[in-house]
């Protein structure tokens, strides 16, 4: 099974692929007989795959996909061997993450040996299974033939791993033939949960269901009845795992004492403090030693520690139960969903409302977007300002937070579905639309522009910001970034005002970061602390090429574009405007996120405060949770180490409290699929 057939079609649900240039060589051209897939989602088709048989026996797949306005294009051809093992592969083109060539082959000496452009190697074949870097996903079907083959004992993998299957209850769906039977399974040792998909009558690959789907062309309505099922049997996975924390033995008083305390609304560190929980809530705070815990508490010494309000990821695309999971083993007690689908954000607080789901609290944004094959996936598209407005109804009528335009908005809809969404007390927020730069958007009635490339392309020229809903809104800043003086008269007038309407920006550095610094040598920072205590194929993922270079180029000039990005935000906060960190990926990227921040020039206790008060504040909580306070709701983390000298202790999770309960931080990465304290 292969990376990017079940790791990037659930990245593609939550994160933005990238765009790249023509590839060096001709691809492969499907014949019209051959097998066709399709990659859609509720706002239409994506993308195609075809697979067929050459004339000398090797297996083809080409893969092509534009999802909002970034492209990917790959084929592959992979030789098979007398015992159905690939012998050869040879991938071409590119991907998100940049160049995709990769081959693997097998020697006479029964060796294995693979290049991709992030590593390569060799070791002995024998009882394992390559699993590719890259490639179309469609091509992975062969690796789960051998999986099903394999049964309970699973197979090893190249370079490193483990990886099986479980196949469970039977779906009868319609289709062009008719009805059709299919099973969903569960794959294990690819991700860092249970993955699920769906096989055929004979336990073959028949696709994926989610946000995105790949599914034989003419089946993909029933993407979201698939999607709906597997949903809830992943759901009975995790309710037993929160049955199991969320026990009254964990809801006890907890006293820690002597403990280093982050005031976030001072922005200070106290040292020796003692804080009391009981019944959900902060009871007393006071000097160490000062308060008496009472009859059944449990005592934590708090020496050699600090305590924080739980963190805020306030980008955070909500992906299954499991990824909520980890988000609370990496000490984050709220989100801000940027983009959910109502029905899953509904079904997330009723199950977490009943104890059934071990998850932050979350506050849910729905996106809005034209209709237009540039569409944002999941989003509820409109063709008119009157939909835009009545899209907006939708939302305040399901009971959420908030509105987020998209890049292919019509630019002169903006401002009346964002009155709309004020009249209704909703905060409006997004992507800026292709044609506006972010002053527009923020005078049509944004409260909140998302990534920081939004906001860089105040200084872009025209034809980037008319081409926003493209590859051009990296593409540019990546390009021109660099040249960008950030403290001329008029990118200073920029922040002024954006200050002085109480703008709130979301920069999501961590998303820019890998790709415009990558090179291909190692692990972006974000996700090295995490390398040894992920599953391998995971580990691997982390890895990339970076996005292509164009226009002539160098990585070193888009690491100096990067460079500037995070100096904007620098710029942004030096002159009154609040910043909310967020990663737009797993979570796990979220310290990173402040460690840039310090060195944009924030300090330390602010770039904290842009994970703990300031986006509680921006959504309204700040009287319940954002500080640790007498009466406040008790999401509290527990760190090892002096976080006030080294930011990064954030990631050393001691303790979550979560509306009280207290939750330990090792056993919590355990069941999310960590295998221990990240470095």
């Amino acid at each position: 099974m292969r990376r990017t057939m079940l790791a990037s079609l659930l990245a593609a649900i939550s994160s933005i692929a990238m765009a790249a240039p023509t590839p060096k060589e001709q691809l492969l051209t499907a014949p019209s007989d051959a097998r066709h897939f399709t990659i859609s989602s509720t706002a239409g088709n994506h993308g195609d795959i075809w697979s067929w048989t050459l004339v000398d026996g090797q297996v083809a797949y080409r893969m092509s996909m534009s999802l909002r306005g970034w492209v990917t294009e790959t084929d592959e051809v992979m030789k098979l061997g007398a015992d159905g093992r690939p012998s050869n592969i040879v991938i071409r083109g590119f991907t998100d993450q940049g160049d995709a060539a990769e081959t693997f082959s097998v020697g006479a000496d029964g060796v294995g040996r693979w290049k991709t452009v992030i590593d390569e190697g060799a070791a002995p074949y024998a009882g394992k299974r390559y699993s590719t870097y890259g490639g179309p996903w469609l091509a992975g079907e062969k690796d789960i033939e051998a999986l099903v083959a394999a049964g309970d004992k699973g197979i090893d993998l190249l370079p490193t791993g483990h990886a099986s299957i479980s196949i469970g209850q039977s779906v009868q769906i319609d289709g062009p033939q008719g009805p059709k039977t299919v099973k969903l399974a569960f794959i294990k040792g690819y991700g860092f949960s249970p993955s699920p998909m769906w096989l055929d009558q004979d336990d073959r690959f028949f696709g994926n269901a989610g946000v995105i789907s790949l599914l034989p062309a003419g089946y993909e309505k029933n993407g979201p009845k698939l999607k709906d099922i597997q949903d809830a049997a992943t759901a009975a996975m995790v309710r037993d795992v929160a049955h199991r924390f969320l026990s009254p033995a964990n809801r006890t008083p907890t006293l820690i004492d002597h403990v280093l305390l982050f005031d976030s609304v001072a922005g200070t560190y106290l040292p020796d403090r003692a804080v009391l929980i009981a019944d959900g809530k902060v009871a007393k705070v006071g000097a160490g030693g000062s308060i008496k815990a009472p009859a059944g508490a449990t005592l934590i010494d708090g020496r050699g520690k600090t305590l924080s309000p739980g963190l805020w990821d306030a980008h955070q695309h909500v992906g299954d139960d499991w990824n909520l999971l980890q988000n609370l083993a990496t000490g984050m007690t709220n989100y801000r969903s940027p983009d959910s689908m109502i029905d899953e954000a509904l079904s997330i607080q009723k199950r977490r409302a009943a104890g059934d789901l071990l998850a932050p609290d979350g506050k849910i944004s729905v996106i809005i977007d034209r209709k237009d094959p540039l569409a944002a996936q999941g989003a509820l598209t409109v063709s008119s300002a009157a939909e835009a407005v009545a899209a907006v109804d939708k939302i305040k009528a399901a009971g959420l937070w908030g509105a987020k335009f998209y890049t292919s908005m019509d630019p002169a809809w903006i401002a009346p579905a964002a009155a709309e969404a004020h009249k209704l007390g909703l905060h409006v927020h997004g992507h800026v639309p292709a044609g506006m730069r972010p002053l527009d958007a923020v005078r049509a009635g944004y409260d909140e522009i998302t990534h920081i490339n939004f906001i860089m392309m105040q200084a872009m020229p025209q034809d980037v910001v008319d081409k926003a809903n493209t590859a051009a809104r990296l593409e540019g800043p990546a390009r021109y970034g660099k040249d960008v003086d950030l403290d001329s008269p008029t990118m200073k007038a920029f922040y002024a005002e954006l200050a002085k309407r109480g703008t709130i920006i979301d920069p999501t550095l961590t998303v820019w970061e890998p790709l415009m610094t990558s090179d291909g040598t190692a692990i972006s920072p974000e996700y090295a602390p995490f390398a040894d205590i992920a599953p391998p194929s995971v580990a691997r993922s982390w890895k990339i090429g970076g996005y292509p270079l164009v226009a002539g180029l160098t990585r070193d000039d888009y690491r100096k574009s990067f460079d500037k990005m995070v100096g904007l935000v620098g710029r942004l906060h030096a002159a009154g405007v609040r910043i909310v960190a967020g990663t737009d990926g797993y979570g796990l990227e979220l310290v990173r996120e402040l460690e840039l921040y310090e060195q944009a020039g924030l300090t330390n206790a602010q770039a904290l405060q842009t994970a703990t008060i300031v986006p509680a504040r921006m959504t309204g909580l700040a009287d319940s949770i954002g500080s640790i306070a007498p009466g406040k709701k008790a999401d509290i983390i527990l760190v090892d180490g002096d976080v006030s000298k080294d930011i990064t202790r954030l990631r050393q999770v001691d303790t979550v409290f979560l509306d009280g309960y207290r939750l330990d931080g090792d056993a919590l990465r355990r069941a999310s699929g960590l295998s221990g304290m990240p470095k």
